[in-house]
C-alpha cells in the first residue's frame, strides 16, 4: 500500500527545491560576472541560504557551477525547440536558432554571459546547444539542404562563429546585433552549401517570438 506524502514532507521538499534553485541562480549570476573563484560562503550569502544548506545539494562548488550551466543550456535549448517547432525547412531551423542565440547578447546579457563564459561546453556538452546544432545540421544534410561532409567540423564552425560574434559585440557595444548576427548566419548557410539568394532570404526572414514561447510554458 502506497503512502501519501504528509504536508510536512511536501513543505520540506519545496524548501529543498527553493534552496537548490537559489544556489543555482546565485552561481549563474557569478558566472555571468566572471567571478567563479569565490568561496562557498560567498555563494551561500549571494543565495541567501545557510552555509550548511550548500552541502545538502552539492559536494563542491564546481559541481554547483556544472549544474548552473547545464540548467541554462538545457532551458535555452528547450526554448529553441519550441520557437522553431513550426518551421518545416531544416536549414531555416538551424538559421533561426543561430539568429536567436546571437540576439541574446543584447536581449538577455546575463543569460548570454553564462553561455559565453563556458565556451568549451558549446562544443562538448551532451545537452543544450551543441547537440541541437548537430541535430539541425544533420537534418538539413539529410533533406538535401546542406552539403556537409563532416558534422564535427560543421558544429565546430558554428560554435566558433557564435563565440566570435559574442566577442565582436562585446568589443563594439554600438554594433547592430540583428544585422551582424544575420550576416554571420548568411555566411554560415553559404558555407554549408546554400546558394547566395536562399541564404540571404532565410537569414532575413522574420523570427518567431521567444517571449511567446515562454508564455506558452517553455522551460526557459
Amino acid at each position: 500500500m502506497s503512502q501519501t506524502p504528509t504536508p510536512t514532507a511536501n513543505r520540506l521538499d519545496r524548501r529543498k527545491a527553493r534552496t537548490r534553485a537559489a544556489l543555482i541562480r546565485a552561481a549563474q549570476n557569478l558566472i555571468a560576472q566572471g567571478r567563479t573563484n569565490v568561496s562557498i560562503l560567498e555563494i551561500t550569502q549571494a543565495a541567501d541560504v545557510g552555509m550548511g544548506s550548500f552541502y545538502n545539494h552539492f559536494e563542491t562548488k564546481e559541481q554547483l557551477y556544472e549544474a548552473a550551466v547545464e540548467a541554462v543550456m538545457d532551458a535555452y535549448g528547450q526554448l529553441l525547440d519550441q520557437v522553431t517547432a513550426g518551421i518545416q525547412d531544416p536549414a531555416e531551423v538551424f538559421a533561426g536558432s543561430f539568429r536567436l542565440t546571437g540576439r541574446l547578447h543584447r536581449r538577455e546579457p546575463e543569460f548570454s554571459r553564462v553561455l559565453f563564459n563556458n565556451l568549451p561546453r558549446l562544443l562538448s556538452a551532451d545537452d543544450g546547444l551543441a547537440p541541437r546544432a548537430r541535430r539541425d545540421i544533420a537534418a538539413a544534410v539529410d533533406a538535401g539542404r546542406f552539403d556537409v561532409e563532416d558534422l564535427d567540423v560543421a558544429v565546430t564552425i558554428t560554435a566558433g562563429a557564435l563565440i566570435a560574434l559574442g566577442q565582436l559585440l562585446d568589443d563594439q557595444p554600438d554594433r547592430d546585433v540583428e544585422q551582424t548576427t544575420d550576416r554571420i548566419t548568411e555566411n554560415l548557410l553559404r558555407m554549408f552549401g546554400l546558394p547566395r539568394r536562399q541564404a540571404h532570404r532565410i537569414s532575413t526572414k522574420p523570427l518567431p517570438d521567444p517571449d511567446r514561447a515562454r508564455g506558452n510554458g517553455s522551460a526557459a
